[in-house]
């Protein structure tokens, strides 16, 4: 066997390949720390960090270079000079946000602090397709930039969360069960085509929507997290050590498709009885319809005859707070599915804390209440002692504002890698 050997001009290039990949990886640390804290001097990094103050201040200085950070001001200091304060720099450009639902979109436009600027929201159906939904998205973000005075200025990146199973390195979602006409879209390439220079990134809708509850998480410092979508859909996001975990292809996290009864009805995807077609809010209403058939419910026949001859989940919700039974027991059964669903991830992943959002989230104490005893009665005590079940603090904005820190992520590791 021949040796190889390493040429003198080949080690060196490693050798500063290495080192760049170091320097890159405590920059993303440092802005991290930043992000989270909004500002921080040198002092508070070394606290926050294992790096040493040499390398604090080279990596801030380089980012200052890079005009990625910028000085904010000075920080408390009881004794001795006063220590800067530093800061993402908010006025190098905007980020874009978009939640696309099912029957909704969520759009909002901040800075590069996260400040919100523009915010707008309109029901709408996915299942109109790509073009279509699409070009709407671009048409209202470009009617809220000319509306807010901020035409001038320069788009960065774009975040999009969309209802389907998305492969994250090709930018597109794959054979997604309620969006006809999107398999393999070229989400990205389009949305480049129609906003030049702009980092345009797309993931799960509620792998944006953990990332946003994580990101805007208060008094919680565990980094292991299932958030819950439940609405037309029921999807998992996963939070593992601070990070998304998207799995080996990007769909970690579709339990919604997760038999909880083989004789069940068929769903969309093509098996029977997923957790989705059982529990989710078409299924809710579907469940709704049948107590009015069936005489059992007279305050969901009032709701009915407002609305037209169509129920949804929010009308199940509402007859549930008036004391309706049917709409109760409804809303208890959906809870007893989701949380045996649930308790099987708590066994397999034991995560630190269960956050619940998604639009049937919003049925309250109900839902949460059965979801908790199901999860209790089916996980290891080990596993649930001191595992908090709440529902989201942001429910509303949850997607948005994922969206724009899948954005803004995406965007510094561009940067300090450039």
């Amino acid at each position: 066997m021949i040796a190889s050997v390493q040429l003198p001009g080949e080690r060196v290039n490693q050798e500063s390949l290495q080192r760049k990949m170091e320097i890159s990886c405590a920059e993303a640390v440092l802005l991290d720390r930043i992000r989270r804290h909004h500002a921080l001097t040198k002092n508070d990094l070394v606290a926050l960090t294992d790096f040493s103050r040499s390398k604090i201040a080279g990596c801030v200085n380089s980012l200052l270079e890079k005009n990625i950070l910028t000085k904010d001001g000075y920080g408390n200091n009881n004794c001795g000079r006063r220590s800067v304060l530093y800061t993402l720099n908010g006025n190098r450009g905007l980020l874009f946000g978009a939640d696309i639902g099912a029957t909704s979109i969520d759009l909002i436009i901040t800075d590069l602090n996260r400040q919100v600027l523009a915010r707008y929201s309109e029901p709408a159906l996915v299942a109109d397709g790509p073009h279509k939904i699409l070009d709407h998205v671009s048409e209202l973000l470009t009617e809220l930039l000319k509306n807010h005075g901020l035409v001038n200025k320069p788009i960065l990146a774009f975040g999009v969360g969309v209802p389907g199973p998305v492969n994250f390195k090709q930018g597109m979602v794959v054979s997604p069960p309620i969006m006809p006409g999107w398999d393999q879209f070229p989400i990205v390439e389009y949305l480049e085509e129609k906003w030049p220079n702009t980092l345009v990134i797309i993931d799960n809708d509620v792998n944006i929507m953990a990332l946003g509850e994580f990101t805007k998480q208060e008094g919680h410092d565990n980094k292991n997290i299932i958030f819950i979508k439940i609405g037309t859909g029921i999807g998992a996001g996963i939070i593992s050590n601070g990070e998304i975990y998207r799995g080996s292809s990007g769909c970690a996290g579709d339990i919604g498709h997760i038999c909880v009864d083989k004789n069940g009805p068929i769903c969309p995807c093509g098996n029977r009885g997923c957790l989705e077609v059982l529990a989710g809010g078409a299924a809710i209403a579907e469940r709704a319809m049948r107590a009015v058939r069936e005489g059992k419910s007279p305050i969901l026949k009032k709701y009915l005859e407002k609305t037209n001859g169509v129920l949804t989940a929010k009308e199940v919700g509402a007859a549930a707070k008036e004391g309706d039974e049917s709409s109760i027991e409804i809303i208890r059964e959906s809870g007893r599915l989701i949380g045996e669903v649930l308790a099987v991830l708590v066994n397999f992943y034991n995560p630190g804390r269960i956050v619940i959002g998604g639009g049937v989230s919003k049925f309250g104490n109900i839902l949460l209440a059965s979801i908790r005893q199901a999860v209790i009665k089916r996980s290891l005590p080990l596993a649930t002692k001191d595992l908090p079940i709440a529902f989201s603090s942001i429910v509303d904005d949850a997607g948005v504002l994922g969206a724009i820190n899948l954005a803004l992520d995406q965007l510094l590791l561009r940067q300090i890698s450039d």
